[in-house]
């Protein structure tokens, strides 16, 4: 990454012990940071004596002003220290801040608003509002005091990692780690490179493991975000493989990568009807990461891997068409948050399993009304060759009973019906299992990469009625969300399973085009909490 992470330890350090207070604001002031960043309240703001307050009371605020020699009076006398959430206000060093052994060159105080109304989401505000104030300027490093942020001290762990993933995401330049995909108008990398999270002894355990979860987060989002952004003539197939192989080497994952010739011998005949239609070969990428006991059940991602989707046959309209070398990006969250939980040393064991191909139309390619036999033996009628992502998952996720799995959930961009009943806010949850719900709309709370529960009732499994095979593969515009879950469903009975249409929240169109790195926040933030 552009951006980097560390810790810092002021073992005394309490802004809220009065006996304390002056020594802890000396230590981190004493610090010679481009900026120290400290959050403050509502409260404090009233401590101190109220916007435009000629007259301090008391509180942190009153002892910061006194070391910076009336800076923050100042400050608030023109109006720049306001009591709204998100709220900021830089304080700039001068010669009276020497006078007091200040070495911090500057000082970030970010508005809380009222603590009675502080969760992630309002936190998330604040933190997009100082990583803003950091970035694009002169500042290049800054010290983040933690315990003046954390209104409860059991979301310590989460708003970390929170902060580094925006503070990744706002780092993040396709062209400066792809610098060879631009020749002229190259990108620049921001000019904030650092920063270190200060703690105290009190929190200092939490915060070390927090900043190393959320960092191989962020690597794993940042790898996500490549794989999904370069052109579909570099991330093909064969691409995918090779990027999964070269974390064998990073991290110590374990890869397997099965060709055409094996995946015909596994008798994978719906995933090889869509990828027959192309020249470029089909893989089948299988990614282990044995972080838990050699017994233990592991959990399974799989990710659809659709390098290209033309449609097939059942061509899609050419405008936009670009925008599916994003019909991949299933495949880039399973191997971004399996170098994820490499990185972090994961102590599950997880397995990522990916079938990859393009979807093209040719002389070759399947047919709409070709029947074709599954894996699982369920044979199925292709009514309409751009419905592709389904046919390759079938056949993955009847590969994966062989790995007695704890839990499956695929991935995929499965269906524009998605993107019309969501929009690009929450991912679609489709599951029956009650745990894996709760579990995966936590996780996704936890890290604001939400979803939202769509049904699966065995009523919408008629649509799906085929005159000729086992299964169709589409069921009508109606639901078509829905019918995409409840087909993919009739190959997972013999495991926990959980399905996630990411169509709408994968990447962004238009002048912020390019991939989000969604799900994996949330695939992170699931995979910590399981036991």
């Amino acid at each position: 990454m552009t951006i980097q992470f560390s810790t810092k330890i002021f073992p005394q350090a309490d802004l809220n012990s009065v006996k304390a207070l002056t020594s802890s604001l000396k230590s981190l002031l004493a610090h010679g940071s481009d900026c120290l960043v400290l959050a403050y309240s509502k409260a404090d703001i009233d401590s101190f004596g109220g916007p435009k307050a000629v007259k301090r009371k008391a509180g942190f605020l009153a002892e910061l002003d006194q070391l910076l020699g009336g800076s923050v009076s100042h400050a608030n006398l023109l109006g720049d220290l306001d009591d709204k959430q998100s709220s900021v206000c830089i304080l700039r060093a001068d010669k009276s801040w020497a006078a007091s052994g200040v070495k911090a060159k500057r000082v970030l105080l970010l508005g809380l608003g009222d603590a009675s109304e502080h969760n992630l989401t309002s936190f998330s505000k604040v933190v997009r509002a100082g990583l803003k104030a950091l970035s694009g300027g002169p500042i290049e490093n800054a010290l983040w005091f933690v315990p003046s942020f954390a209104q409860k001290t059991e979301l310590i762990a989460e708003e970390v990692r929170l902060t580094i993933q925006y503070a990744g995401d706002q780092a993040y330049r396709f062209g400066v780690r792809q610098p060879t995909m631009k020749f002229k108008a190259k990108d620049k990398a921001d000019t904030f490179k650092h920063l270190v999270f200060a703690g105290n002894n009190t929190c200092a355990k939490e915060l070390k493991a927090a900043v190393e979860q959320g960092v191989a987060m962020a690597e794993g989002m940042h790898l996500a975000k490549d794989l999904g952004n370069l052109p579909p003539n570099i991330c093909t197939p064969t691409y995918l493989a090779k990027t999964a192989q070269g974390l064998s080497k990073k991290v110590g994952l374990k890869v397997e990568v099965l060709g055409r010739k094996q995946i015909e011998a596994l008798g994978m005949g719906s995933f090889l009807s869509v990828a027959q239609g192309s020249e470029t070969p089909p893989q089948f990428i299988v990614i282990r990461h044995q972080g838990g006991k050699a017994g233990d059940a592991p959990i399974v991602l799989v990710g659809k891997g659709i390098t290209f989707d033309t449609g097939g046959i059942s061509l899609k309209p050419g405008e936009a068409m670009d925008e599916m070398k994003y019909d991949m990006c299933g495949a880039a969250s399973v191997i971004g948050t399996l170098y994820a939980a490499g990185l972090m040393k994961l102590n599950q064991n997880v397995i990522g399993v990916i079938p990859t191909c393009e979807n093209m139309p040719s002389g070759k390619a399947t047919r709409p009304g070709d029947i074709v036999k599954s894996m699982s033996g369920q044979t199925i009628e292709v009514l309409n060759t751009d419905a592709e992502g389904r046919l390759i998952l079938c056949d993955a996720l009847t590969y994966v009973e062989r790995f007695k799995p704890k839990a499956v959930i695929d991935i995929a961009t499965l269906t524009g019906a998605c993107v019309i009943a969501l929009g690009h806010v929450h991912s679609g949850l489709f599951s029956e299992d009650e745990d894996l719900v709760r579990a995966l709309t936590k996780a996704g709370k936890a890290s604001l990469d939400t979803v939202w529960r769509l049904p699966l009732d065995a009523a919408y499994h008629e649509q799906l009625k085929s005159n000729f095979a086992d299964v169709a593969n589409i069921g009508g515009r109606p639901a078509g969300s829905v019918t995409a879950a409840c087909f993919l469903s009739r190959f997972t009975e013999k495991y926990k399973w959980a399905h996630l249409d990411i169509a709408g929240t994968a990447w962004k169109s238009g002048a912020a085009k390019g991939s989000t790195g969604r799900p994996v926040p949330l695939l992170v933030n699931f995979l910590l909490e399981q036991k």
